[in-house]
């Protein structure tokens, strides 16, 4: 979670961003100016995808002539826009990218969703959180002749999914609220949580225990468990789905250890793969 309201002296002894940075770099061996171009991109989207040049000039202690110089570049290649009201926001080049991303995350997880299969009998998926939208981007389906199918690439809304709670649980109140204002909470079943604060409150129950249920919450008869992925580059979460019959409150005693080690090692791996 981002820092809430405490406040804290300046210390004039540590230095600026920019020369953190520098710093960075020559002891990485890597291109300045790329570094300070993806880290305006990531501030961006952490900004929720458009900001001002003199916003992203106090976050990043960049002077402007530096972050102007650095997003004309990024306009150019149509990886940032510039509105009519001369803000910036993410260009459309960064879908492509982002897709194929989500593919190749997707290709690495099957062989852990492949596990979660072989120990659980269920079917495992894997889904991001993008934008407002909850989209899948694995699975590997049980061997059960009655089984559940979700179909790679798939969107859906966070509300009714136990991996959308999963990917929410750590996120502010207020922003939670946010997003709900502006995807609204249609009910997918009789099951379905329809107000913000019924959400919130599934939500501090999956921040206490550590996995998110989907309780015939998206379709009737089907039970889901869902983890996220800690330290995940991208919002991410892993779950199983199945019949209600099959998975069980007995069955979740055995199923959630096994979901949060998967998590966990999937996400090792994700790390090892990033600092290749």
């Amino acid at each position: 979670m981002r820092a809430g309201a405490d406040r804290w002296e300046r210390n004039t002894d540590v230095p600026s961003a920019e020369s953190k940075t520098a710093a960075t770099t020559a002891g990485s061996g890597g291109v300045q100016s790329l570094e300070r171009a993806f880290d305006l991109l990531e501030r961006m989207a952490d900004a929720g995808g458009e900001v001002g040049l003199s916003e992203l000039s106090a976050s990043s202690g960049l002077p402007l002539p530096t972050i102007h110089r650095l997003m004309r570049t990024l306009v150019a290649c149509g990886y940032v826009r510039q509105q009519a009201n001369r803000r910036y926001a993410l260009g459309p080049r960064l879908i492509r990218l982002g897709e194929s991303s989500s593919r190749l995350l997707g290709s690495w997880a099957r062989p852990y969703l492949a596990r979660l299969v072989e120990e659980t009998g269920e079917t495992a998926n894997m889904a991001l959180l993008d934008g407002d939208e909850v989209v899948y981007v694995a699975q590997v389906p049980s061997r059960h002749s009655m089984r559940m199918f979700t179909e790679v690439g798939r969107r859906v809304l966070p509300h009714t999914t136990g991996v959308g709670k999963a990917l929410l649980a750590d996120t502010p109140p207020e922003e939670v609220r946010a997003l709900l204002a502006r995807t609204g909470m249609p009910a997918a079943t009789e099951k379905t949580i329809t107000s913000p604060d019924g959400f919130l409150e599934a939500l501090r129950q999956v921040h206490e225990h550590g996995y998110a249920v989907d309780d015939n919450e998206q379709e009737m008869g089907v039970r889901c468990l869902a983890v996220p992925v800690p330290d995940s580059p991208a919002p991410a979460a892993i779950s199983i789905s199945g019949p209600a019959g099959r998975v069980t409150d007995e069955a979740t005693e055995r199923i959630v250890p096994i979901l949060k080690e998967v998590a966990a090692e999937l996400s090792d791996a994700l790390a090892s793969t990033g600092s290749a």
